[in-house]
């Protein structure tokens, strides 16, 4: 029996060592059609497509632009929320304007989603909000903050990727604010959670924890670190999100209602002062990621590829990576990774946010000190 034992706990050691890294295939900027839609963004943070075929740019200090014929304009009305006063929206560390969806019914609505770290009454406590309002030509007009998540004190991890489910319900991430990563485990707090509301940022009657009075009701997902990017594929139903590890560990998951994805409790990453957070890279309970990254790539915008100009890739996953500065494409067999390509490697670019355009394009925007790209990613 002790000698059973012995090899089972051989065998565990085994599969828990560091596998070696997949080759990793390279698409550079001279294998593909790259074309610049604008160069006039300040750290870019966030793109949506609008049903003409223009795009709408988050800045992360705050502007919000409109990219149309070759023209980049401002729009206006960003700051204007209602009930609140102006300059609520505070950009320090690493809050600010941040994430951007359109309404399902855009086309009817005109309503405009955007995410950013809120301060209400005092700069030492800080949220994650959600604000809705409706694009009227150059101007958002009817502003309001829609949702603020729990608040916090330190400037760190506030998620902010926002995607709406076929019911018409919003999903936001929110991170784990740092210092405070044990609360990923808590169901009562929000910090480290995925998130579920209405479009009036009420929470969903038939969310996972709805009626339990020892979790919160907006939760649909925890044990996250800081999710960076969402998104959902309509041909398989699959809601996918990654997130950053602290030194490796960033994960890319499969996410469930109700799940939880481990962190702190088991992480392939180690502190950033070399410590170990925990002995688990797996832990009986959680979910375990579909890939990982160590080291870290820092991963900043998903999309889940489901167009025509590059039908080989159907169905995969598209990472953009702020400290990996480039384009990672993990080839998806249904819900497993079977490999990766890196695009764009050599620009050279932090790139922080990816999308499918409606025409099939990817979207890649870029971010420097001195400003920021919005690409455009077709075949040669």
């Amino acid at each position: 029996m002790r000698k059973f034992a012995l090899i089972s706990a051989l065998m565990l050691s085994a599969c828990l060592e560091p596998q070696p890294a997949p080759e990793i295939t390279d698409l550079s900027s001279s294998d593909l059609t790259v074309e610049t839609i604008s160069d006039q963004l300040k750290k870019p943070w966030g793109v949506a497509t609008l049903p003409d075929g223009s795009y709408l740019v988050t800045e992360f200090e705050g502007g919000l632009k409109h990219i149309k014929d070759g023209q980049t304009r401002e729009i206006g009305g960003v700051l204007d929320i209602s009930g609140f006063p102006r300059g609520s929206l505070h950009v320090k560390g690493q809050g600010g304007l941040m994430g951007i969806v359109l309404a399902p019914d855009f086309a009817e609505s005109r309503e405009v989603f955007l995410s950013l770290s809120f301060v209400e009454k005092t700069r030492l406590q800080n949220s994650t909000a959600v604000y809705r309002g409706t694009l009227d030509g150059d101007k958002l007009t009817d502003g309001r903050i829609i949702f603020t998540s729990a608040k916090k004190d330190t400037w760190s991890h506030f998620g902010g990727r926002m995607v709406f489910l076929p019911d018409g319900t919003l999903v936001l991430t929110l991170g784990d604010g740092f210092t405070y990563r044990e609360s990923a485990q808590n169901l009562k707090s929000q910090l480290g959670k995925i998130v579920r509301m209405d479009r009036d940022g009420k929470p969903v009657a038939d969310n996972p924890f709805a009626g339990n009075a020892d979790a919160n009701p907006y939760v649909y997902s925890y044990g996250h670190r800081n999710v960076q990017g969402i998104a959902f594929d309509s041909s398989t139903g699959n809601l996918w999100a990654h997130e950053h590890g602290p030194r490796g560990g960033d994960e890319l998951n499969l996410i469930k209602e109700g799940a939880n994805y481990g962190w702190p409790l088991a992480t392939t990453g180690t502190d950033y002062n070399g410590a170990k957070i925990t002995p688990h890279r797996s832990y009986a309970g959680t979910e375990p990621f579909v890939y990982d990254w160590t080291p870290s790539i820092a991963p900043s915008g998903l999309t889940i590829y489901q167009g025509d100009m590059f039908p080989e890739w159907k169905g995969d996953a598209f990472v953009g990576a702020l400290v990996g500065r480039s384009v990672w494409r993990i080839d998806l067999d249904g819900t497993k990774a079977k490999g990766e390509t890196r695009l764009l490697a050599d620009l050279g670019a932090r790139i922080r946010d990816v999308k499918t355009d409606q025409d099939g394009a990817l979207l890649v925007l870029t971010e420097s000190k001195d400003g920021g790209q919005l690409l455009r990613i077709t075949p040669k």
